[in-house]
Formats: structure tokens, C-alpha cells, sequence
């Protein structure tokens, strides 16, 4: 009986940890981020209960691994309901094995955040934009990206 205490306390912190992990954004912190960003962005907008979403991930965490030496980071904002954060969204990304960066947008007014993030971005999901600031390379895509459609728009956006 001690034993399982002890692993239930252990597990627990972890998921505590975990949750602090998923840090919350607001859609300006973002924008200065992407006109900061010095190194090849991602970023993908995302949720829970979006099947594309979930779908392309994958693709998305494994071109970045191919490109690792390029330097690219993937940052995942999930678009999730607040009562989805932090728990449900870091049990998610646990559950799926996600690896990369996962920010939660606090944000509900899309009239407002969109064009924040891209003029043409009408709020549907999965979205990416792909930027790279030395280059000035910058692609928006509002729908489901397949592996192929990935890794082609992250060579072009690391070409030099």
C-alpha cells in the first residue's frame, strides 16, 4: 500500500509538472514572437477534437527531425476550449506522444486573433505558418497538410 501511494504521488507531481509546462499565450505575445523569431518557425494552430489536426501532427514532428540541423522549431498553440487547460491538453499531447513545444492560445474572440496571425486566416483548423525571418520567407496554410506538403514547404523555407 505505501508503495502505490508513493507511485500515485510520483505520478502525480508529474502530471503537476506537465501541466505547468503547457504555458498560456495571448495572440500579441505571439505575433512578437514570430516577428522576433531569428530561426525557422512553425507554428501549427491545433485542438483536441480535431481529427485533421491530430493527423498532421505527426508529419509535422518528424520533418522537423529531418531538418533538426536547420534549426526549426515546431510550436504547437492549441486552439482548445479553457477547459480544456492545461489538464485534458497536456493528457492529450502525453497520450499521442507529442514532442514538441505546446502553447494554449487564451484567446476566444477569432475576429480578433486571426489577422493577428495571418489576413487571410478565417479561424479554421488545422492551420500552419511556416516563417523564416532571415529569408523572408513566410506560408500560411488553413487545412490539413499532408507529409509530402510539409517537407516540401520546410525545404523551401530553409533554402538559403
Amino acid at each position: 500500500m505505501k508503495r502505490l501511494s508513493i507511485i500515485l504521488v510520483s505520478v502525480a507531481a508529474l502530471i503537476h509538472v506537465h501541466a505547468q509546462e503547457l504555458k498560456k499565450v495571448k495572440a500579441t505575445e505571439l505575433q512578437a514572437y514570430i516577428r522576433k523569431a531569428d530561426h525557422p518557425l512553425i507554428i501549427n494552430f491545433w485542438a483536441t477534437y480535431c481529427k485533421p489536426c491530430v493527423q498532421e501532427i505527426p508529419h509535422f514532428e518528424s520533418t522537423v527531425a529531418k531538418y533538426k540541423a536547420e534549426g526549426i522549431e515546431l510550436l504547437l498553440v492549441s486552439v482548445d476550449l479553457a477547459s480544456y487547460f492545461p489538464d485534458r491538453i497536456v493528457s492529450f499531447a502525453r497520450d499521442r506522444k507529442f514532442i514538441s513545444s505546446i502553447m494554449w492560445l487564451n484567446e476566444t474572440n477569432a475576429d480578433y486573433f486571426c489577422p493577428l496571425i495571418d489576413k487571410k486566416w478565417s479561424g479554421a483548423i488545422p492551420a500552419s505558418l511556416f516563417i523564416n525571418n532571415k529569408t523572408k520567407f513566410r506560408k500560411f496554410f488553413e487545412r490539413q497538410l499532408t507529409d509530402q506538403q510539409v517537407d516540401e514547404t520546410v525545404s523551401a523555407m530553409t533554402k538559403k
